[in-house]
């Protein structure tokens, strides 16, 4: 096409000096030259879109994100031992001979960290293995004791299950977008150690009491393609497992671990060469993680380099992922079946257990199945279906930890309506929260106190921007109780005075501060107070 087009704009140029020879008339050449010039620029501007065109074909590249997630679960006990469990114990108290790998111990296997796993992959509309088995992988870590971590490569107890999660999307982020991920399977093993590197003292430390606490390893397929989908997944994840009780999913205390594994390629190309971030303690470092990764792999190629597999580490204050060490010579970890372990059987009822074996000692699904709570997603469709709020409100009611509760405890208390209510939790509530980057069960307001503000308003005695003048000074002023608001005829509680017109208002808002200890008022009440009169007196008394 390009070499069509140059040759017509040769013919038109030609066509105009034979024109301009044959025909001198001004008027014909001007308008002659008009229409020549307009054919030109057509031609040049398809000529143009001709050689820009090849330019725009080659595909761009995109992101291939799966994720590892290492799950605690939540027990008393280890899981091949009867060590306590807990985080913040003396180092190295909380080990058993069989933790520390002595000679002649046996791993018994913990039936609670077996039901956790079951509940976990039903919940994930898992397929649960009626046998699964255990095997050793071996690799030498000083915080590894045995030589060797039992966990379920070749039969894990869970496979093929869905994690369906949502994340905000569109222009103004208000707009909920739903998407799957496939979970490949979900295998039990012991957790490792901690290894304290010194290097001052040129020294490590090691700490065994978190070797042979139960891990649910849960191994997700690549179908995302960017940070923010891998921490939306991740959160989901993290609400099922609070959810079901199997994983408490505190981040910060190592209780929930992602590792991401992160590739480039165009799309319709075989995947990219990958690299694997490893213990992201966070869902906000996770999407900064493997977006950094992303943006670093398509760097290199563009660049003509070849991105190398290996194993890298995020440091949060630079943003940035760090090489640790190279997987091209691949790790051959042994695996071998565990010697010391029979087969794991899990039975679909009673019924199909064998006879003589005792109930404690036997993993019912239908027991388990019965068991499972009310998972993140009912619930969101419940608040919507139930108040009638908005689908992108419900997903954050849901995903802030308290505040669906919070929400519940207000409507129930109140007249106002869920709407209203929302919009005062939403906008209010969690605007302060978030100011102050505080968690919600330590909000200075109880959901009773946001209860009487709005009841006032809804009565009609103070306006709405009192409402909201309530609520502020409320929050600065923390600690009074309903009580003490009550007997002064506060209204709402926490000692204040509402005014209904704010044309009347005193300084402060129209906020009367509660009598101190030198004002006649606080005499009156302390003397009926300390001759027990009304229900303050006999509860203080009691």
């Amino acid at each position: 096409m390009a070499g069509s087009s140059a040759g017509m704009t040769a013919l038109l140029c030609n066509m105009n000096k034979q024109i301009a020879i044959f025909y001198p008339t001004i008027t014909y050449q001007r308008h002659n030259w008009c229409v020549i010039r307009r054919i030109c620029m057509f031609v040049s501007r398809c000529q143009s879109q001709a050689q820009t065109k090849p330019k725009s074909a080659p595909r761009e590249l995109v992101g291939v994100v799966g994720l590892e997630i290492h799950a605690q679960i939540h027990s008393n006990t280890k899981l091949f031992s009867g060590s306590r469990v807990g985080f913040q114990a003396p180092p190295n108290s909380l080990v058993s001979f069989f933790d520390a790998s002595l000679p002649g111990t046996l791993p018994v296997l913990n039936r609670r960290c077996v039901e956790a796993a079951v509940m976990t992959g039903l919940a994930l509309n898992c397929t649960i293995n009626r046998k699964s088995l255990f095997d050793r992988k071996h690799y030498f870590y000083a915080d590894l004791p045995a030589g060797y971590q039992i966990t379920q490569q070749r039969l894990p107890i869970a496979v093929d299950g869905t994690l369906t999660y949502s994340h905000l999307g569109g222009r103004k982020r208000n707009e909920v977008v739903t998407k799957s991920v496939r979970i490949k399977q979900i295998q039990l093993e012991q957790d490792s150690g901690k290894s304290l590197h010194d290097d001052y003292r040129n020294q490590t430390l090691i700490d065994l009491n978190r070797a042979g606490v139960g891990l649910m390893e849960l191994v997700m397929e690549p179908d995302m393609s960017c940070g923010e989908e891998a921490a939306a997944a991740v959160r989901e994840m993290q609400l099922i497992l609070q959810a079901l009780g199997t994983c408490q999913g505190n981040m910060a205390e190592g209780q929930l671990r992602v590792d991401a594994n992160v590739s480039v390629h165009r799309p319709g190309d075989p995947w990219g060469i990958r690299t694997e971030v490893k213990n992201i303690n966070s869902a906000r470092n996770l999407a900064r993680a493997i977006d950094y990764e992303i943006q670093r792999q398509m760097f290199v190629l563009e660049s003509g380099g070849t991105v190398q597999n290996e194993t890298r580490s995020f440091d949060g204050k630079t943003g940035h992922t760090i090489p640790m060490r190279d997987k091209e010579g691949l790790q051959d970890y042994r695996f071998m079946p565990e010697p010391n372990l029979p087969p794991l059987m899990v039975y679909e009822a009673c019924s199909t257990a064998p006879p003589g074996v005792a109930p404690s000692q036997v993993v019912v699904l239908e027991e388990v199945r019965e068991r499972l709570p009310e998972l993140p997603s009912v619930r969101r469709q419940r608040l919507v279906e139930t108040y009638g709020i908005l689908p992108e409100h419900s997903f954050t009611l849901v995903n802030e930890d308290g505040l669906m509760d919070y929400f519940e405890a207000v409507v129930r208390e109140t007249k106002a309506g869920p709407r209203k209510v929302i919009g005062w939790v939403m906008n209010e509530l969690q605007g302060l929260l978030h100011q102050q980057n505080l968690s919600v069960s330590q909000s200075p307001i109880s959901p009773q106190a946001l209860a009487q503000i709005l009841n006032l308003q809804e009565n009609g005695q103070i306006s709405s921007s009192i409402a909201k003048q309530v609520f502020q000074e409320l929050w600065k002023t923390p600690g009074k109780t309903d009580r003490q608001g009550d007997r002064q005829g506060a209204g709402p509680g926490y000692g204040q005075r509402q005014h209904r017109d704010p044309q009347h208002l005193p300084e402060g808002g129209g906020l009367t501060p509660r009598p101190g200890p030198s004002h006649p008022q606080w005499e009156q009440e302390g003397s009926e107070q300390a001759h027990g009169s009304g229900p303050e007196g006999d509860e203080r008394q009691g």
